[in-house]
């Protein structure tokens, strides 16, 4: 059996359509029946502030999620076309980010995160542009900053911070200016919030502002059959994706590998704190479909054999089978 992959690699308008609507309709059915979260969460206060406009009305919640969920998938095409990260044009990132979060409904809902999201790629945007200059102290400062604004959302957030200074290393932009405009940056939207929110309500409690409790008390009781059986399908896929990227990283460019490392280690990060921070675990979902998205992509685009045909195949047949088996859980 011969698979390609050729014309959704780069696909006819129509075609492009239909696969959006596809997601779209994955994503609707979730509305209209399957349960929506099987895992604990908890709001930051900023969070549940602007959760608790759209609460009301879960159809209102789902289409901003929706109109978010796009903006993002058209922020990830501008940033693989512009820094190359896949050395050719590609609808494949799209359609596997548009995939896992019509999939995961349990972010269907999550405002605040996919708008943190939005900062996060927006802060790729700066850091990316910092390549070999040490003096780009405006984008480290602009990119800690979107980070930072995120992390009011979801404050565990900010520790990815130390991970983009290991990537200013990588990208040759590290220096005593680029760390400390990214230290500004940080600092610089949390003490305007913490500051308004003490001219609101003088008597606040500090404490009750952060969620960065460590909850790591998992049980897998916690989890359904089916939602351990996927995890472990779709972070085996993920495996073989990164290990066909780095057999065909040599091809590209310095500049394109370090940000694929990059990628990688930011990838492994937000898994770790999504384990860490329990409460918080959903609100990663959309950050771990980013990266996973962009990087299985790479060797789906650059290695059009069978193998990746059929691995991406069998990718589309699990997230499916999983959509359908949330029908059967009660």
């Amino acid at each position: 059996m011969r698979v390609s992959l050729k014309n959704l690699i780069i696909p006819s308008i129509p075609l492009a359509v239909v696969l959006v609507g596809s997601c779209f309709v994955i994503w609707m059915s979730a509305y209209l029946g399957a349960p929506y979260s099987t895992v604990a969460t908890q709001n930051t206060a900023l969070d549940a502030s602007l959760q608790s406009i759209f609460s009301l009305n879960l159809l209102l919640s789902n289409l901003v999620c929706i109109s978010l969920t796009l903006l993002n998938a058209f922020l990830i095409a501008q940033i693989n076309n512009r820094f190359t990260i896949i050395r050719t044009r590609t609808f494949l990132p799209i359609l596997i980010f548009l995939i896992l979060m019509s999939t995961w409904n349990q972010t269907h809902i999550m405002i605040g995160s996919l708008f943190g999201l939005t900062l996060f790629i927006f802060a790729l945007f700066n850091f990316f542009t910092m390549s070999r200059d040490r003096k780009a102290s405006e984008q480290a400062f602009m990119g800690s900053l979107l980070i930072s604004v995120g992390s009011l959302f979801i404050n565990p957030l900010i520790f990815v911070i130390p991970v983009c200074w290991v990537g200013f290393i990588m990208f040759q932009s590290f220096s005593l200016r680029t760390f400390l405009a990214s230290v500004f940056g940080v600092l610089t939207p949390w003490i305007l919030f913490l500051a308004v929110r003490f001219l609101i309500t003088p008597e606040f409690d500090i404490t009750k502002q952060i969620d960065v409790y460590l909850n790591i008390d998992y049980s897998f009781s916690t989890f359904s059959l089916s939602e351990m059986i996927y995890s472990a399908s779709i972070a085996i896929i993920m495996l073989i994706g990164i290990i066909g990227m780095y057999s065909v990283s040599n091809s590209d460019a310095i500049n394109t590998r370090n940000k694929l490392n990059f990628l990688f280690l930011m990838l492994l990060t937000i898994i770790v704190l999504a384990f860490l921070f329990r409460n918080q675990f959903i609100s990663f979902l959309p950050f771990i479909a980013l990266v996973y998205s962009m990087l299985f992509s790479h060797p789906l685009t650059l290695k059009q054999n069978n193998f990746y045909g059929i691995l991406f195949v069998v990718f589309c047949l699990i997230n499916i089978a999983f959509v359908i088996s949330k029908y059967f859980i009660f």
